[in-house]
């Protein structure tokens, strides 16, 4: 049976993940900070699917917490989810400096430490994959949130490229606006983004599967979200900023 290990796995995209691969007969190891709620998403999970979840608490924004899951990858796992984040409800400036190092904590060195402890174990064995979760944000200018996404698309194609020639792939994860806690947990305001832009987070799993097994490095799900990829990669850099600006007094 294979394994997959997926962080932020309680809730949103994590929590799909989760219930995607249990029902493809995975046994997963899930990972999240709160382990009361750990241990209710893996039960839900064998009583529903019939397979076993281990559950590891670990803060990721912590050498310890990393250590941690380091320690279980070099295990060996068959899949690993990097999915694990946050967002900020405040500009670059109005956010103090503390949270914007836990954010690239977070979303850069925890994506980087778990994917270089699962990949040797993987290309050992010629077999496996890492699905690093971004954001159609990577491709646009709107603060540290959308750089730090930026620099996980650029890492998961750089690693990809690495892996070439074999049977292990890195597949960079972009979805638009999805359904989830993320919002609520930035104090964000949703009122203001049209129900047209919301994905479910079920969907965006599916399509990441789907693409992965299609061998894509990037991956951005739904059609609406590729348009707008697309046309934002020919508009000029400022026009593109003032877009971001709009959709940021949404956040």
């Amino acid at each position: 049976m294979p394994t997959a290990l997926i962080t932020g796995a309680t809730a949103g995209i994590g929590a799909a993940f989760a219930r995607r691969l249990a029902a493809d007969g995975f046994s997963l190891v899930l990972v999240a900070r709160d382990e009361r709620r750990l241990v209710s998403v893996a039960e839900e999970l064998r009583l529903r699917y019939g397979v076993s979840s281990e559950v590891l608490a670990a803060d990721l924004v912590t050498d310890e917490g990393l250590e941690a899951v380091e320690r279980r990858l070099h295990e060996g796992v068959d899949l690993l989810v990097n999915n694990a984040g946050f967002g900020h409800r405040g500009h670059f400036l109005d956010v103090p400096v503390e949270e914007e190092l836990r954010m690239l904590k977070l979303h850069c060195e925890a994506v980087l430490r778990l994917t270089l402890a699962a990949l040797p174990g993987m290309r050992e064995r010629d077999r496996g994959a890492v699905i690093n979760v971004a954001s159609v944000a990577a491709f646009f200018t709107r603060g540290s949130y959308s750089s730090s996404k930026a620099w996980v698309v650029n890492f998961s194609e750089s690693t990809a490229m690495e892996m070439a020639g074999s049977r292990v792939r890195v597949m960079a994860l972009c979805p638009g606006f999805v359904h989830t806690e993320f919002h609520e947990r930035a104090s964000m305001d949703k009122s203001g983004i049209p129900e047209f832009f919301w994905l479910s987070a079920d969907n965006v799993v599916r399509e990441a599967m789907r693409d992965l097994a299609r061998g894509v490095r990037v991956s951005v799900p739904d059609l609406r979200y590729k348009v707008i990829v697309r046309v934002g990669k020919l508009l000029p850099l400022g026009l593109i900023g003032q877009f971001s600006r709009r959709l940021a007094r949404h956040r």
